[in-house]
């Protein structure tokens, strides 16, 4: 198998993805995660460019290439990482820099990834994104986009079930709608893509307030899902 790479969602560490790396070396990838930490996301708070990631990621992927002498990687984004991969993949300018990364790249997984938003601060990225490389753009690349279906999203005061109503609403436009809990199962799925929609599956690698008490929790990288959609990775 081709060595694969996991980009961590929006501000989370790479310390979160370390079960997940073990599972996916398990199955005979040599898993890196990009080694971020919180405080590296907090110059990319407010909507501002998201380059100091796309540089941790391209020193990361150059390495594993160098490391392994493989002829491309597996990208594993979770979250807002899998359209960061989109942007590392292409050709047209962003912020000044060029990162044109497709010929590296084989397979690309989003996991619960937000590829649309209503949201003023986001947009700017997901506009670039969707404008310059819209659905499953780069014909050489396999695009497997997962998203969980684990939470229907409702009006209510009770805090969890406000956030992923409020969550759901600002990516989609709709908040009455299933997701993981923060993607909406429409928003993680790109056209042309190879598209999966698991069962229960919550969107973070912990539980928060709207994953109700006595849950088996599962997540994107729980052995159930993972079992799902690793099958895809080259």
């Amino acid at each position: 198998m081709l060595p694969t790479v996991i980009l961590p969602g929006y501000l989370a560490p790479a310390k979160d993805y370390l079960d997940l790396q073990q599972q996916l070396n398990a199955l005979g990838t040599k898993t890196t995660i990009v080694p971020l930490q919180r405080k590296d996301w907090f110059v990319t708070l407010g909507g501002r460019p998201i380059t100091p990631i796309l540089e941790q990621l391209d020193h990361t992927v150059q390495q594993v290439l160098e490391r392994t002498q493989a002829p491309q990687v597996n990208i594993v984004g979770h979250s807002a990482g899998g359209w960061i991969s989109r942007i590392y993949m292409g050709a047209e300018p962003y912020c000044d820099q060029v990162w044109q990364a497709q010929p590296k790249i084989h397979t690309l997984v989003s996991l619960g990834t937000p590829h649309t938003s209503k949201e003023a601060w986001t947009q700017r990225n997901l506009n670039f994104v969707n404008n310059n490389y819209p659905g499953a753009f780069h014909p050489e690349v396999k695009y497997v986009c997962v998203a969980g279906k684990a939470l229907y999203g409702q009006r209510s005061w009770r805090l969890g079930q406000w956030f992923t109503y409020s969550s759901y609403k600002v990516t989609c436009g709709e908040g009455e709608c299933w997701g993981d809990g923060v993607t909406p199962v429409m928003s993680a799925h790109l056209s042309g893509a190879l598209n999966l929609t698991i069962d229960q599956v919550w969107h973070s690698p912990h539980p928060t307030q709207a994953v109700p008490k006595n849950t088996d929790y599962l997540w994107y990288g729980s052995p159930a899902a993972i079992k799902q959609w690793s099958t895809y990775l080259a």
